[in-house]
């Protein structure tokens, strides 16, 4: 028996993928509004961080 007969049986299955797609764009579109209003030096900070210009090697 097939995975897809199980889910059938499930009364209101067909809310969860549309949930998932919900919070997939609106996590994509929250972070892309974030992006687009940061601050240009806190970003520049945050590039910074896995190799700092001090070079104290």
């Amino acid at each position: 028996m097939k995975f897809i007969h199980y889910l059938e049986k499930i009364t209101g299955v067909g809310i969860f993928p549309l949930t998932s797609l919900s919070i997939f764009f609106l996590f994509f579109l929250g972070m892309t509004i974030w992006t687009i209003k940061a601050d240009k030096k806190y970003i520049g900070e945050l590039k910074q961080i896995p190799f700092p210009e001090e070079g104290n090697q």
